[in-house]
């Protein structure tokens, strides 16, 4: 069992990016110094959602949950001092992807790098944002389109670039069951293959094949995580051989990249965080049969907000002691031929391939995702009410909640917190930018761009090009928005009561009484104001509030301020929720309260749940806010008792 050779680690990264790309530059030649092996670069909503700076939806959004990058400005900022023919890099992007990777192509340029040389990956995986993530842009069949021109390009011109991570990791953090991570996510690439393989010779397939890579997620239950990924293992072989007849082992394999998981990170006892992601990041290393390509774990406090750069040096320092102290990389695969592995990866892949039939039987992923997000719906309520019941065990959540105050949130409150002048400097660099480039050349490459778009030709070359010219972020989406038009996922949330109402009967008496006395059923608003597309918390309370009796409202992600008022008007709403997890809450609430009074409405009582530090908390309350939610509240049914009271005519009248 002992190897002669000690295995090569995996590549140490660190998701990160944030307020400009001059701080992030600074933060990943820290972190490369610090002994990070590979870059992961996070993008801000406004360049994942294809907004420049200054639109109106990326108010409150620049700079707070990765780096804005607006043109090639930006991105040479980004990678000042960093040799891209060297680097190993992964962008976290997908409906902007094809236009990061032609910035990045364009920079490596100016760095004069062999171009064929570049080895990295974008994200790339429009069909799970869909679902769990909500970063898209475009309808699902030409979001299909551009991640094969993606593809195809790379194929060609960059070979050592992985040109689509099929990301099953929102899967997971949507309240997928392993079973539906592994299938969707196969469904997914199964998709993008099919649209892929008319493009090629038929030779050149199965290499195409094997660029192809994943990324995942490891939960808490370890032992079922790492039997999930040998499942992965297994079926991704028997798909390319069977279905496609790739015959070449080595184009068979399953290449992922896993970050652990940040759904189970608690708000309360923080510092426990710091076993779950070691306990986690076994799940995808103790396996070599499959261990994880490139690994990056989140920091201890990200349930709280942003971590600092020493959180994410502790989280790179686990993954260093793991490969470098300890023996595991000495030794082959440690649970070949153990039964219990071999009995629970045969239940897991037999549960996939019956749900993979079920999805190809309704014409695969993309005739598939209204029904996988109702089913991700579904299944994320059963994890919270396993929770609410004390079934699953959360330690400090549900269980052994006294605790001493954790001395790792110093004064900053344990995060770094991005300062608001950054959304104002950012916009004036890219009004300095517009006006030094040079209009004509920006007006010809945006018209060849549409012209590529419309002719239903590869997008890859013609957004170089745009690049170099100087187009902008929004300018490049704004044309895909033009000739693709624009799309609103399914929220996996029906008008109907569902089945799972046990235990609610003292709740829908109350709501029914309150109804009585308003005259009319009570009407929930929920919106999810700006960019923030983690829609999980939103479709949570609205499922609960109409399992409750109450009418809902939830139109999805994406709002602007002034269409949530307006539909409050419109649907005379009694209470409005608001979602908001990217750390934009104070600007963006601030803007619906003042439309709120605006309109005569300011008697309708506000709710807001998120990511909220206290001292933000205290602001929102300030401005008129009733009740504000942070994942600590993790009982809904006491969520909707509040919401009762709030509305409550008798209430109101004590008030």
């Amino acid at each position: 069992m002992t190897q002669t050779q000690k295995d090569r680690p995996w590549l140490i990264r660190t998701y990160a990016g944030h307020s400009t790309a001059k701080a992030s530059n600074a933060l990943y030649r820290g972190n490369l110094a610090k002994g990070q092996t590979g870059l992961s670069v996070a993008f801000d909503l406004p360049t994942q959602t294809g907004y420049d700076s200054d639109h109106t939806l990326a108010r409150g959004e620049v700079g707070k949950v990765g780096v804005p990058v607006g043109h090639l400005g930006d991105m040479r900022v980004l990678f000042d001092q960093i040799p891209l023919e060297q680097m190993n890099t992964s962008m976290t992007i997908n409906a902007t992807a094809p236009w990061l990777l032609a910035l990045y192509i364009a920079v490596a340029e100016e760095q004069g790098a062999d171009i064929s040389k570049l080895q990295g990956t974008v994200q790339n995986d429009l069909i799970k944002e869909y679902l769990s993530r909500g970063t898209y842009v475009c309808p699902p069949k030409p979001s299909l389109k551009m991640i094969a021109d993606v593809a195809e390009y790379c194929y060609t011109n960059v070979p050592k670039w992985n040109p689509m991570n099929v990301c099953s990791y929102h899967l997971q953090e949507a309240g997928a069951t392993p079973e539906q991570e592994l299938s969707y996510a196969l469904a997914t690439a199964i998709a993008v293959l099919d649209e892929l393989r008319p493009r090629v010779p038929a030779e050149d397939f199965p290499a195409l094949c094997g660029r192809i890579s994943f990324f995942v997620n490891a939960g808490i239950r370890f032992v079922t995580e790492m039997c999930k990924m040998r499942a992965f293992v297994d079926l991704w072989d028997e798909i390319l051989r069977d279905r496609y007849g790739v015959e070449n082992p080595k184009f068979r394999r399953f290449r992922y990249g896993v970050q652990v998981n940040s759904l189970g990170l608690t708000e309360q006892q923080p510092e426990n965080n710091v076993y779950r992601i070691l306990i986690e990041m076994l799940a995808v290393t103790l396996s070599k049969k499959a261990r994880a390509r490139a690994v990056q774990l989140p920091a201890w406090n990200e349930a709280l907000g942003l971590p600092r750069p020493w959180d994410q040096q502790w989280s790179m320092r686990m993954q260093q002691i793991l490969a470098y102290e300890t023996d595991l990389l000495e030794y082959g695969d440690l649970f070949d031929g153990n039964p219990a592995v071999d009995a629970k990866v045969e239940e897991l892949k037999q549960g996939a391939r019956a749900e993979l039939a079920n999805l190809d039987s309704m014409g695969g992923a993309v005739a598939s995702i209204e029904y996988m997000k109702s089913r991700l719906v579904d299944s994320n309520a059963e994890r919270l009410n396993r929770i609410e019941r004390n079934e699953t065990v959360v330690v400090g959540v549900n269980k052994w909640i006294e605790g001493e105050p954790s001395p790792l949130q110093t004064k900053d409150g344990g995060i770094m917190v991005v300062d608001p002048a950054v959304e104002q400097e950012q916009t004036a660099r890219l009004n300095e930018w517009r006006q030094d480039r040079d209009d004509t050349a920006v007006a010809a490459a945006l018209a060849a761009l549409r012209e590529a778009a419309q002719n239903g030709t590869n997008v890859m070359e013609p957004s170089i090009a745009a690049a170099k010219a100087g187009v902008t972020t929004g300018e490049w989406a704004e044309e895909m928005r033009k000739v693709y038009g624009t799309y609103r996922g399914p929220t996996g949330v029906s008008g109907s009561v569902s089945n799972k109402t046990e235990g609610l009967e003292d709740l829908r008496a109350a709501v029914d009484a309150v109804s009585d006395k308003l005259g009319r059923r009570l009407k929930f608003l929920v919106g999810k104001p700006g960019l923030d597309g983690h829609s999980n918390g939103a479709e949570q309370i609205a499922f609960r509030a109409r399992d409750c009796g109450m009418e809902i409202s939830y139109e999805g992600i994406r709002l602007t301020p002034e269409e949530i008022v307006t539909a409050a008007v419109d649907d005379d709403a009694h209470v409005i929720g608001l979602s908001i997890l990217s750390g934009s809450h104070i600007p963006l609430v601030q803007d619906v309260m003042n439309r709120l009074r605006e309109a005569g409405l300011d008697h309708i009582p506000v709710i807001v749940g998120g990511i909220i530090p206290d001292d933000d908390a205290a602001k929102l309350t300030a401005m008129g806010v009733a009740k504000i939610y942070t994942p600590k509240n993790f009982e809904l049914n006491a969520i909707m008792g509040d919401i009762v009271t709030l509305v409550d005519p008798q209430t109101l009248a004590a008030e």
